[in-house]
């Protein structure tokens, strides 16, 4: 079981969604990781949402023409996801068995976006499986991109996961980092309790 099972109990779909609808009601921008994701991207490019919750960041890539794949663990995420665009592709799937070869379309992917804390809410000890089954589903040159929290203060569990970890886990996987960001709207990092990291996979 993985973290985010053991907080959630698998159900909490409609309440994820609930409060993100809220937060967009109360004018809260919500949509700061597509925009990153098409900053690095061009319109058209194939992208897989790596624990895609309820859709919100794949929904909003592909509003943009990004041709994209959803997969999530959590049924109760899934059912809101294909509720509300039930014309893409969603897959329930465990990232840390995920078989690059059984995702839909011949293509590898140009991005793959790990957005929401997904590195932090893994089962324990997967964490460099995951980065490895990620990066390859990647095209020579393809972006992986994971922000996640790395203090109590923006995680709702305990860390498990440094930034030299997933480079660590990363680097071991083939890929090399390009970029780091304190926010989704691609602040410098300087340290402190969130982080998007940017890893590139080799051009061949």
């Amino acid at each position: 079981m993985n973290r985010w099972e053991e907080l959630t109990g698998g159900a909490s779909g409609e309440d994820y969604a609930a409060r993100f609808a809220a937060l967009a009601d109360s004018g809260k921008d919500m949509h700061g990781e597509a925009r990153l994701c098409a900053a690095l991207a061009p319109a058209g490019a194939r992208v897989l949402d790596a624990g895609c919750g309820t859709g919100r960041v794949m929904i909003r890539l592909a509003e943009l023409g990004y041709d994209c794949v959803g997969i999530d663990v959590d049924p109760s995420m899934l059912a809101v996801a294909r509720r509300t665009a039930p014309d893409l592709p969603w897959l329930q799937a465990d990232l840390a068995t995920l078989d690059a070869a059984a995702l839909p379309g011949a293509a590898l992917f140009d991005l793959v976006v790990a957005a929401g804390n997904i590195f932090q809410l893994l089962a324990p000890g997967t964490e460099p499986e995951v980065a490895a089954r990620l990066a390859a589903t990647l095209r020579p040159g393809g972006l992986l991109v994971a922000g996640f929290g790395l203090d109590e203060a923006h995680l709702p569990v305990h860390p498990a996961l440094t930034l030299a970890d997933y480079d660590a886990y990363c680097t071991a996987a083939g890929l090399t980092l390009t970029d780091r960001f304190a926010t989704w709207d691609a602040h410098p990092y300087e340290g402190g309790g969130y982080a998007i990291s940017v890893h590139r996979a080799p051009l061949g």
